[in-house]
């Protein structure tokens, strides 16, 4: 395996690194509710997507109730 002749100076490393950086995701508004979300993604806090309702979002309560009644049906 070859090896490096002369070691590569601190600002050299530094310069390389450069493009490890995290981006910021783009983020769009929910025309439902107003929160931010991904876009072209269903809304994580109401459940919609291009106008309609897709998917049904449960409360803490409801999804406590839920478990509630699957405990108690065994």
């Amino acid at each position: 395996m070859a090896n490096p002749k002369r070691r590569h100076s601190k600002q050299r490393g530094r310069l390389r690194r450069t493009f490890y950086k995290i981006k910021s995701r783009n983020l769009s508004k929910c025309p439902q509710c107003g929160k931010l979300k991904l876009p072209h993604r269903i809304c994580l806090f109401c459940g919609y997507y291009k106008g309609e309702a897709r998917v049904t979002i449960l409360s803490k309560e409801e999804k406590k109730k839920e478990r509630d009644k699957k405990r108690t049906k065994r």
